[in-house]
């Protein structure tokens, strides 16, 4: 059994450790336990893990947020993976900051990188990881914001949700998604 799990983020330095680049830390943080390696490969880095005899491509496309997905359309057919099987990790503005949700499927709501993976694979119907950033921002200044870098209070609250994604990862590849919600949500 082959799953995608899809960590959504920019590529460069300058997003680096920022809330919009969560999907990334996530997937950054399993390869690292893991001890994968990242390959830049077709519009995405790949590293590719077992976990219970179950093959997990981790990916972290390097098209940008708006096109991300142009690379999750393309790992899912190179890779042969069932939408079933991929999980994307992405920030939520609409969440606490650390606070994370997984759902079967649903909406993009305002999230330029979820709307173009509906796009891409004409469907709502794929899991997804939610992690809370928060809505900490002024008026007109939600960019700044979702592309600034986490305070120190936060960091460690992040680093802590950080270890529970991770478990909910290997959760939705070993138990299924309904499983999943319900131990973690």
């Amino acid at each position: 059994m082959k799953y995608l799990i899809v960590g959504l983020g920019n590529i460069g330095s300058e997003y680096k450790n920022t809330r919009h680049n969560i999907g990334f830390d996530v997937v950054d943080a399993i390869a690292k336990k893991e001890n994968a390696k990242f390959e830049i490969c077709r519009h995405a880095s790949i590293a590719e893990i077992k976990v219970k005899g179950r093959t997990i491509i981790l990916a972290k496309p390097t098209t940008y947020m708006n096109l991300s997905g142009k690379a999750v359309k393309y790992w899912m057919q190179e890779e042969k993976i069932p939408l079933e099987n991929v999980l994307i990790i992405t920030d939520d503005i609409d969440l606490p900051v650390a606070k994370i949700r997984i759902k079967a499927k649903g909406g993009p709501g305002s999230h330029n990188g979820l709307t173009n993976i509906v796009e891409a694979l004409k469907t709502q119907n794929f899991s997804r990881l939610r992690f809370g950033i928060g809505k900490n921002y002024s008026r007109g200044r939600q960019v700044d914001y979702v592309l600034g870098n986490w305070s120190k209070e936060e960091e460690i609250d992040v680093l802590l949700s950080i270890d529970k994604a991770i478990d909910a990862v290997k959760s939705f590849v070993t138990i299924g998604i309904e499983r999943t919600m319900n131990f973690f949500n």
